[in-house]
């Protein structure tokens, strides 16, 4: 009981990041869900969630609590990295129980990565294999490092034999994702399905996934014009006007040219498998749509505290946009 208790504060730890973690990560999460299913299921997005939650606590039973001060006995405070794969042996003979329940967590600590790559990302039993070695690799170097030179000292003990275990809960977890696939058969995915009527989040998502692109091609053409103006940037457009332009210019290849080349999919929306246009449209309806949808988004923009909400109740009541009446 003593032993269990010990991780108690190190779940507490992962708990209390756990929501923080979550927002952060709800970007991607929704997205990699809508690229994976073609649409969001509340029992996929709680999974994802957990998933979180593991990693967050795989990465406290590990590594925390970190340690206080600046200076220590020398590698993890006098006691050398174990490097003899045998020596749980002696392990089990010296400590008895609380070796074999230490032998046993490390185990169970990295069953769920195992099973989560196989159900979730359907990984192959050999990469699978890998990746429970490497994620154990991580974490012991981390250990042996001080996390990763983070400290001046190590304050954990480099274990050769955790990395066996390890990985054998990996597979363990793999294994026990393929029996569970004879109870409960995973869902064939139709990787080309692309919905035209997209949902107010899936949007969003797309949105933002596009935002993300426009805002990383604005730094790269920003620090491109930087790097190639001999003399320096004129004061005025190096204040901003000119980053403002490059923005505009990338943002409406985003959501005007993109789109107009491939179907109404944006690359956000290719992404999360929608386009915008929500029915057929002829070449010059197409133009026409685009060119508002763009219009409406800037005025969203430069109106955002007002326009944005209103956008969102009219999406609401109409299950529409605006512009998917023309």
């Amino acid at each position: 009981m003593g032993f269990i208790l010990s991780f108690t504060d190190k779940f507490v730890a992962a708990l209390s990041l756990w929501p923080f973690a979550s927002f952060m990560l709800t970007l991607p999460i929704l997205a990699y869900l809508y690229h994976r299913d073609g649409r969001l299921k509340v029992w996929s997005a709680a999974a994802a969630y957990l998933v979180v939650l593991y990693f967050l606590g795989l990465g406290c039973f590990t590594l925390y609590p970190l340690p206080s001060g600046t200076e220590g006995l020398g590698i993890t405070y006098g006691i050398a990295p174990q490097l003899n794969p045998i020596a749980f042996v002696g392990d089990i003979y010296r400590d008895g129980i609380t070796a074999v329940l230490q032998i046993v967590m490390n185990v169970v600590f990295f069953v769920p990565l195992g099973f989560i790559a196989s159900r979730a990302f359907r990984m192959r039993f050999q990469t699978t294999l890998l990746l429970g070695f490497a994620t154990s690799l991580l974490i012991e170097t981390a250990q042996l490092t001080g996390f990763f030179w983070l400290y001046p000292y190590a304050y954990r003990t480099f274990d050769v034999c955790d990395l066996m275990w390890n990985t054998g809960g990996a597979v363990a977890g793999w294994w026990a994702a393929r029996l569970l696939a004879r109870v409960l058969p995973q869902a064939q995915r139709d990787e080309d399905s692309i919905t035209t009527s997209p949902g107010f989040v899936r949007r969003s998502v797309a949105f933002m996934l596009d935002g993300v692109i426009v805002l990383v091609a604005t730094l790269c053409v920003w620090s491109l014009i930087i790097l190639i103006t001999p003399n320096g940037l004129d004061v005025r457009f190096a204040e901003g006007s000119g980053m403002a332009w490059i923005t505009l210019v990338i943002f409406v290849i985003v959501q005007f040219f993109i789109p107009l080349a491939n179907h109404g999919k944006t690359p956000g929306g290719s992404f999360v498998r929608m386009t915008c246009e929500t029915k057929e449209r002829g070449p010059v309806m197409r133009v026409v749509f685009l060119a508002v949808r763009l219009v409406v988004i800037i005025g969203a923009f430069m109106y955002a505290p007002l326009a944005m909400p209103l956008l969102g109740l009219f999406f609401i009541i109409a299950h529409r946009m605006p512009y998917d009446y023309l």
